[in-house]
């Protein structure tokens, strides 16, 4: 980078004084122009005057050119010319091939005779195209009859050539000079440049430099943010900032999922060892026992162990599967009535051998959502709740119209829910996965994990009101619409 900066400003110094000496010399020439148009003036009108045929008005004669060539000796810098009235070329001391111009522009001599501005520039009759500054004098005969014009190129053809020899001989030493000039310019303006734009470089350097000492002592990274003098780097040290922000949000969410899930896979290895140790207990003390009298008792209750290790394990698979995102949710429109009757068809049985009443009720009512996915979270939830419901307890399911909305409420009579444990369940709700920062769910155990993921993926909100001792209310807030009249006829019929 520095090299290209090096290389860009010794480049546009150079150009920049190549224009700056290119427009001196423009002005300088002009200036000279100027001076010695000034000074000449009235050079044409002083030659006339002391000619004697010039001051009778010849313009043709043998003698005007010895005359004219005396001139020029005494001014190698003038070429002499007589003009007639239509400003053609009529005498001068010069071979023929020289005139290049026979023709001169008469509004420039007019020009300069009205006393126009100088400099005023004329025909030069030995360059083609080629304008010079010049004198000129009316010719007039005796009688005051325009014959012609005196005309007088200053700084004619043998002043041309030897300034260019000057010019062809210092001009090398002068574009050297120019390049010379233009390095050491250069190098200056660069150093300068280099010293204030690579200040605040620096202090973002040593600022960077300073992070990784406020990360040993447990300090949030962070740079100061204003570097005086540069704009983008304040502007990247605010990017910066932003960015170690991120990375510190991002950590420290890391280091919270990650305790989460160490709190999940505790809580899980728990729910696990607990029918394990059962099963194993039961199968020992059936091998050590020598009455065959409890053998049917024991492997009873070592199956129910091992139905529970299954379902534990079928749960945590669900859960993951879930995590993956390998399952997408199948959205259509079907009755709720029906729904809920297989639903209780399913734990109808479970509850009449724990002494639960199950009460469901659909009502006229059409939910719009996944069958499979919802009947997922009811097992979940239904199974939970038969699981804490002494005998004699209640568990119903029907739909509630609450702030302009239907939800499906679930209520149980059963021991309820700890404060914590609620708040444990609704945080975040619905956009928090499983393991998320502040979000110990796994507490609850893995049905309640796959509810709240389930809810998630449906798009569908959960709200809980329990008390301890008190039973537990959970409510669903689904998609759900009343049939119309034709929907009700062609269901009842």
């Amino acid at each position: 980078m520095f090299s290209r900066l090096m290389l860009s400003s010794c480049l546009l110094v150079f150009l920049l004084l190549t224009l700056l000496w290119q427009w001196l010399d423009f002005s300088h020439e002009a200036s000279v122009e100027l001076v010695q148009q000034s000074l000449h003036k009235e050079l044409a009108e002083h030659m006339a005057h002391i000619n004697p045929m010039l001051s009778q008005g010849i313009t043709s004669d043998a003698a005007l050119k010895e005359a004219f060539h005396d001139f020029m000796l005494l001014g190698p810098s003038f070429e002499i010319y007589t003009l007639d009235p239509g400003g053609r070329v009529v005498a001068y001391d010069a071979p023929q091939e020289k005139i290049l111009s026979p023709q001169v522009d008469l509004t420039r001599i007019q020009a300069f005779l009205n006393q126009q501005a100088l400099p005023v520039f004329g025909t030069d009759p030995r360059g083609q195209e080629v304008e010079k500054i010049f004198s000129v004098s009316e010719l007039r005969d005796p009688a005051g009859a325009l014959t012609g014009y005196l005309y007088v190129i200053i700084g004619g053809e043998e002043f041309d050539h030897w300034q260019s020899a000057v010019l062809a001989r210092h001009q090398q030493r002068t574009w050297l000079v120019n390049l010379l000039i233009s390095m050491l310019f250069a190098l200056l303006l660069f150093a300068l440049m280099l010293r204030f734009m690579t200040a605040p470089l620096t202090r973002l350097s040593k600022d960077l430099t300073g992070i990784r000492q406020q990360q040993h002592k447990g300090n949030s990274p962070t740079l100061p943010g204003q570097y005086e003098g540069a704009r983008e780097v304040t502007e990247l040290a605010n990017e910066i900032n932003s960015l170690l922000a991120q990375v510190t949000r991002q950590h420290q969410q890391m280091k919270h999922q990650q305790k989460a899930k160490q709190d999940f896979l505790l809580h899980l290895s728990h729910d696990l060892k607990t029918p394990l140790t059962s099963l194993l207990g039961f199968i020992e003390t059936w091998r050590l026992s020598g009455d065959d009298s409890d053998r049917d008792k024991l492997i009873e209750l070592a199956a129910s162990s091992g139905h529970k290790l299954q379902q534990l394990l079928a749960q945590l698979l669900e859960l993951c599967a879930l995590e993956n995102q390998t399952i997408e949710p199948k959205i259509s429109r079907f009755e709720l009535s029906e729904f809920l009757l297989d639903i209780h068809q399913s734990f109808e049985s479970k509850a009449l051998s724990r002494g639960v009443n199950l009460q469901m009720e659909g009502g006229e009512l059409q939910l719009n959502t996944d069958p499979q996915l919802l009947t997922r979270i009811l097992n979940n939830l239904l199974d939970n709740a038969l699981r804490y419901t002494p005998s004699g307890g209640q568990i119903v399911i029907k739909p509630l119209w609450i702030k302009d909305s239907w939800q499906l409420m679930i209520r149980d009579t059963g021991s309820g829910m700890h404060q914590h444990e609620l708040e444990a369940l609704t945080q975040g709700q619905p956009k928090a996965p499983c393991f998320e920062e502040a979000s110990p769910l796994p507490q609850l155990g893995v049905g309640l994990a796959i509810v709240r993921k389930l809810a998630t993926m449906l798009n569908c909100s959960i709200h809980i009101e329990s008390e301890p001792g008190k039973g537990c209310s959970v409510y669903l807030a689904l998609e759900m619409v009343e049939l119309s009249s034709a929907q009700k006829q062609q269901s009842t019929a």
